[in-house]
This record gives C-alpha cells, structure tokens and sequence, in this order.
C-alpha cells in the first residue's frame, strides 16, 4: 500500500504546482487559481454574480 500513498501525494503535489504556482503566461504569467480568484471576485464586485 506504500507505493499507491507515494503515488497518490506525488499526484496531489503536482495538482497543487499545476493550478498554484505554475505562471501562465496567455493570463498575465500567473497562477490558474489565482486568475480564477481574480476573476470571480471581479464579477462579484460589477455585480455581475448570480
């Protein structure tokens, strides 16, 4: 069962690289989440949110 743990953290550390720390340069060379945060927050503010 070791094995599959070490397979399942490598996973998830690589899912947290991939959408928080990666910069993305098409959106500004920034995070995924973090547009994503932006965004929303943008759409809550012009009261654009449902």
């Amino acid at each position: 069962m070791e094995g599959l743990d070490a397979v399942e953290y490598a996973t998830l550390e690589w899912v947290d690289w991939f959408n928080n720390r990666r910069l993305l340069e098409p959106i500004g060379n920034v995070p995924p989440a973090e547009r994503e945060r932006t965004y929303y927050r943008q759409l809550e503010e012009s009261g654009e949110a449902a």
